[in-house]
């Protein structure tokens, strides 16, 4: 999609009695959203983009017992500390939503620390208003540490890993 084209759309919604349009093109679901004051004639022109990934993963719910069962089973991989004077590159959370490790409960988890990465390396899943989102490693290094404990609330911008970049 290109820029001159989402404007057109953009100006379509604000100027119009719509609250909302979607829109589907080229495998890209663009949804556009505009809020409502409490007056029904008054429109802000604040739109939001909305980005639908594929199909979600269904999410099984885990009882409290069987969580601290399996923590107890799944051993501790040793976290190497940050060291001072050492700059790690941040991967932080583009949503708001619960943080998971792996794509099921009875899954590996998509990452270990001390694990080399690659740029596009699907690194965990949000998973926000029941929408799986893949987060990717932007860079190409070592994982550090793990900042966010499985299925945890995250919030926007909140670091995710730490990633020792190489070259």
């Amino acid at each position: 999609m290109d820029l001159a084209y989402l404007r057109k759309l953009i100006k379509i919604l604000d100027q119009s009695n719509m609250t909302e349009m979607e829109i589907e093109e080229e495998g890209i679901k663009l949804r556009l959203a505009k809020s409502v004051n409490n007056k029904a004639t008054e429109h802000s022109g604040h739109v939001m983009p909305y980005y639908q990934m594929p199909a979600p993963i269904p999410q099984q719910q885990v009882t409290t017992a069987q969580q601290q069962t399996e923590t107890a089973q799944v051993p501790k991989t040793e976290e190497k500390k940050p060291e001072p004077g050492v700059t790690y590159h941040e991967v932080k959370s583009p949503i708001v939503g619960t943080f998971y490790r792996a794509p099921a409960p009875d899954a590996d988890p998509y990452v270990e620390v001390g694990q080399e990465v690659e740029s596009g390396t699907v690194l965990c899943i949000i998973e926000a208003m029941k929408l799986m989102n893949e987060i990717e490693c932007d860079v190409k290094g070592r994982i550090v540490k793990i900042m966010v404990e499985n299925a945890q609330p995250v919030e926007y911008n909140q670091t995710l890993f730490l990633i020792e970049p190489t070259k």
